[in-house]
């Protein structure tokens, strides 16, 4: 979808929960926080990937709100999780927060479940090797011993 919005002629920001966290906590003073806040409200289209493996500070997780709240009915959001809405609360380390964050970014939006295998390891399944055939080996980087 990205991809299809880039050659629609749309802007796209790509980014991680944690590194959009992380940029917006180490905002020293307000107008470097708005400067922040504005980079990933100004796009087109914002994803971010990765909800759900890392549990946010108190701060960080009132300032993911607030760029939700900015982008509320104003710009598109991706969102990859592997998290269940359940457990945003946890994710957010407030209840209460979570359920206005969801309420905003559910308001609008097609909800896309994937079960099964993840295309990563579909891919992988075509390199599959049967582990206990093969010869031991040393570590790559570990002292070889010359016996075999």
């Amino acid at each position: 979808m990205a991809n299809q919005a880039l050659t629609d002629g749309h802007s796209v920001l790509f980014t991680t929960l944690t590194e959009l966290a992380q940029a917006l906590e180490s905002a020293s003073h307000p107008g470097l926080m708005r400067q922040r806040l504005r980079r990933y409200i100004a796009p087109s289209l914002l994803v971010i990937d990765e909800v759900g493996y890392t549990t946010l500070s108190q701060e960080q997780a009132h300032y993911f709100f607030e760029l939700v709240t900015a982008r509320y009915e104003h710009g598109s959001i991706i969102l990859t999780s592997n998290t269940s809405f359940a457990q945003w609360g946890k994710l957010l380390g407030d209840e209460v927060l979570a359920t206005a964050l969801l309420d905003r970014l559910l308001h609008h939006a097609e909800v896309i479940a994937i079960n099964g295998r993840s295309y990563r390891m579909k891919e992988r399944q075509v390199d599959r090797v049967d582990l206990s055939t093969q010869p031991a080996r040393a570590p790559i980087g570990a002292p070889s011993t010359g016996v075999r």
